[in-house]
């Protein structure tokens, strides 16, 4: 199984991310081995649907798991309907995240977390 989190780096020891749609890098990693790679965000830089565009590269990269600090309405939808489970932080580095992930420490949501880029209302 493989968990994502949010991130602002490429590294392990890098800051962890508030924002899914808009992170700078997915730290992917595998629960089982810990292996972990980090991948540029593609839709860091997208001009609009960046939740999407990001729900639909975590889907790509077959995770199941994603840590983030919020997740917007139409980002959460679309995770959602790719069977992927949304949970938050609040901060530290990608590694002491992931190691409250692991320790059952993270809330899961069932709803998104924030309202959306254009003002959708809040989903919670």
């Amino acid at each position: 199984m493989k968990a994502a989190v949010t991130s602002s780096g490429n590294q392990l020891v890098s800051r962890f991310s508030q924002r899914f749609g808009r992170c700078d890098y997915f730290v992917v990693i595998d629960i089982e081995s810990r292996d972990w790679v980090a991948i540029p965000n593609p839709g860091a830089t997208a001009s609009g649907g960046a939740g999407p565009l990001a729900a639909q590269f975590i889907e790509n990269q077959e995770v199941e798991v994603v840590i983030s600090g919020r997740f917007g309405p139409k980002a959460f939808s679309a995770l959602k309907a790719a069977g992927v489970r949304a949970f938050v932080a609040h901060d530290g580095t990608v590694a002491e995240v992931f190691e409250r992930y692991m320790a059952g420490e993270l809330e899961e949501v069932n709803a998104s977390t924030g309202p959306g880029l254009h003002g959708e209302d809040h989903l919670q």
